[in-house]
């Protein structure tokens, strides 16, 4: 037997005896949230193939899923919604699928926070409660909440794929390692900056739960979604703030038009901080959450200090 030969043959016996090499027995999983994807890729492994239908870079609050999208989605045995009512497409989603396969709103289990939904938007008004109330759809800005959410993903695995539940397991704490290294690493370097600058400034209100979990006050442009145009009234009321606050710096978002923003910096007199990653995962330094969190946290501090 020739070399080759022998290893053609090795090769061949490798496949046939490893279902998950020839992609046999790998669970599919489409996803609705650039972050959820990177979630179920580290959980999940070998044994997942996973389908990123929101793009890193896309925004989430304006996403319609292609005909492609829906095909995909119908396939997979496990889709992951974002939830929290972000996804305002879910009828399209039921109708592809038929009701097939686990359909699971990740963010629907995790703790949640209340704002007051922008009576000009007419998703938010659709979604709020008899108080005038919506849920902040963007978890994922809060380290512990994704934590959370990888448990979240981890059981659904384990669900429907129980002969790899140590696998699932033993990658999901590898994975919430590195988020409690990045949790505590973003702590100290928020401590650098006194309680009184922790003034934030940003597109559009997607920021809550990072303010929260790091001692923040965030003042908005745009609401909890990036569908409607701020009012006139709102950018003179915000002015004001500005100015009374001295906030020294406003800062950009990723996947939106920086116009307002800079014509805010001109009758404050705060500069531009810099550009952050607000609604999932991007390119450059945001491509992986760590990456993300770090550039965010990085960003924010160092132009407020």
């Amino acid at each position: 037997m020739t070399i080759e030969k022998g290893v053609f043959m090795c090769l061949m016996f490798i496949l046939l005896s490893n279902p998950l090499a020839s992609g046999a027995d790998v669970l599919k999983v489409a996803s609705f949230s650039t972050l959820l994807t990177e979630i179920a890729q580290k959980v999940g492994g070998n044994h997942v193939n996973v389908a990123g239908l929101v793009k890193p870079g896309q925004d989430p609050h304006e996403y319609q899923p292609t005909p492609d999208d829906l095909k995909q989605a119908a396939d997979a045995k496990l889709i992951l919604l974002s939830g929290k009512h972000i996804e305002h497409y879910l009828d399209k989603i039921q109708q592809a699928t038929g009701g097939k396969g686990e359909s699971l709103s990740v963010g629907d289990a995790l703790p949640n926070l209340k704002m007051k939904a922008d009576p000009d938007e007419p998703q938010e008004k659709a979604a709020a409660d008899a108080n005038g109330m919506i849920d902040d759809p963007h978890w994922w800005n809060s380290v512990a909440n994704v934590e959370k959410a990888t448990t979240v993903v981890r059981d659904a695995l384990i669900k429907l794929d129980p002969a790899n539940r140590a696998d699932y397991e033993s990658r999901a704490k590898a994975y919430l390692t590195k988020l409690e290294a990045l949790d505590q690493w973003a702590k100290r370097k928020v401590a650098e900056l006194p309680r009184d600058k922790r003034k934030l400034v940003t597109s559009h209100d997607a920021f809550q739960y990072l303010a929260k979990d790091y001692g923040f006050k965030v003042y908005a442009i745009e609401g909890v979604s990036t569908e409607t145009e701020p009012s006139d009234r709102h950018i003179a009321e915000l002015i004001d703030q500005i100015k009374k606050q001295q906030v020294k710096a406003i800062f950009l978002e990723s996947t939106l038009n920086p116009k307002v923003t800079v014509e805010i910096t001109r009758e404050t007199g705060a500069k531009i901080g810099g550009t952050l990653y607000a609604d999932g995962l991007g390119e450059g330094d945001g491509s992986t959450y760590d990456g993300m969190i770090r550039h965010n946290i990085e960003t924010i501090v160092d132009a407020l200090k």
